[in-house]
């Protein structure tokens, strides 16, 4: 296991309590030995105006895991922000919702690089 943190994923959702992943909707779904998983509505808060996902609101919830990630791979007491995010939006999403994952590529001293995917297909239990 990669985590030096084991929140419940009821923890891990009340840190986000009046920030913008509440905002979004953005849910966390489950906790892996590497990856953390979850979803977010497209709905009127994450819609761009023709009734698609918003790119930004992809790229927050890619964040949102991201930052989740980097924040259980790091020891109680110490504090992690992103370097870079680089989102491609590949196919477009409508009403309903989106799933994430992510998972950790390599993992160095003081960086982790994390490859993170937001899918309208939900993430397979078996990977």
């Amino acid at each position: 296991m990669i985590w030096k943190k084991r929140p419940t994923l009821e923890e891990l959702q009340q840190a986000c309590h009046q920030t913008l992943v509440e905002r979004l909707g953005i849910e966390f779904t489950e906790v892996g030995e590497d990856y953390i998983e979850a979803r977010m509505p497209v709905d009127e808060r994450t819609m761009q105006p023709m009734g698609l996902l918003h790119g930004g609101a992809s790229a927050a919830m890619a964040e949102t895991l991201g930052g989740a990630g980097a924040y259980l791979c790091v020891e109680e007491g110490m504090v992690c922000v992103g370097l870079e995010i680089n989102a491609n939006h590949v196919r477009p999403a409508g009403p309903g919702w989106v799933f994430g994952r992510t998972i950790a590529l390599r993992i160095f001293l003081m960086t982790w690089v994390q490859i993170i995917v937001v899918s309208i297909l939900a993430c397979p239990r078996n990977s």
